[in-house]
């Protein structure tokens, strides 16, 4: 578990801010008849315009190369989603639209999934109850708890609604890599896991389905779906743990960070 120091601090704080900025300028232009691949170009305009560069463009895992500049993730498409020119919005849609950058040698990471037009009660109560959830996670990630601590509380809020919380994508670290210790399950106990310190920061993203927690891989070998179809949402922030308690960075410019109450 890597500490960070002021500078460091300062600097991943300011990369999740672009990353956050993005996001939101990405999540407004979603509506029905938008291809993914134009919002995907959108996204990587609005880095560009920031200063920064595309995190998981040309991510590499193995042979495997990431082709795009964002993860778009549509219905039941979980995580890693590659935007493309047949891929056509229409309402009653959900799209987790997830953007990690780079800004001055740092990372920045959050996704949020939104509406496509009128969706469906079954559909918004996916999205409310997975937003829940992050910010349960984000609540119990305080130094001197373990991340297990984290971990459960994403599990009990999601299962609590009989949804399944995926297991084979996690939260991570996050730093000057995109991906660093620790890992964040978004499934545990509370006495699991490596104790938290002040000054780590952490990426708390619960993937949750509406039905089996289980996944498949599409033929691209990126995109991840749901196993049985079931529509599917991601919501992350770039979390510090602080002195006094955890505190979201990944806030857009010239907005205020959601209260923790």
């Amino acid at each position: 578990m890597i500490v960070r120091n002021e500078q460091q601090l300062k600097s991943i704080k300011e990369a999740a801010q672009v990353a956050a900025t993005v996001l939101d300028r990405m999540v407004q232009l979603v509506a029905p008849g938008m291809n993914t691949y134009d919002l995907d170009q959108a996204g990587k305009r609005f880095i560009e315009e920031l200063g920064a560069e595309s995190a998981c463009y040309k991510y590499q895992v193995g042979s495997r190369v990431y082709p795009a500049f964002t993860c778009l993730s549509v219905n039941d498409e979980v995580v890693h989603g590659i935007g493309s020119l047949d891929r056509v919005l229409q309402s009653g849609d959900i799209i987790s639209v997830d953007v990690c950058t780079r800004y001055n040698g740092y990372i920045g990471d959050n996704c949020r999934t939104v509406a496509v037009g009128e969706i469906s009660p079954e559909k918004q109560k996916l999205l409310d109850v997975t937003e829940e959830a992050m910010y349960e996670g984000i609540r119990a990630a305080r130094k001197g708890f373990r991340v297990g601590k984290i971990s459960s509380a994403v599990q009990k809020r999601v299962e609590k609604e009989g949804y399944g919380v995926i297991r084979d994508f996690v939260g991570h670290g996050v730093g000057r890599s995109l991906h660093e210790e620790p890992q964040v399950p978004n499934f545990g106990k509370p006495g699991q896991g490596p104790k938290l310190k002040e000054g780590t920061v952490l990426c708390i993203e619960p993937m949750v389905n509406m039905g089996s927690y289980k996944i498949k891989m599409s033929d691209d070998g990126w995109t991840a779906l749901s196993s049985d179809q079931s529509p599917s949402a991601h919501f992350e922030h770039t979390v510090l743990i602080g002195a006094n308690g955890p505190k979201i960075l990944s806030v857009p410019e010239g907005k205020e960070a959601p209260v923790l109450v």
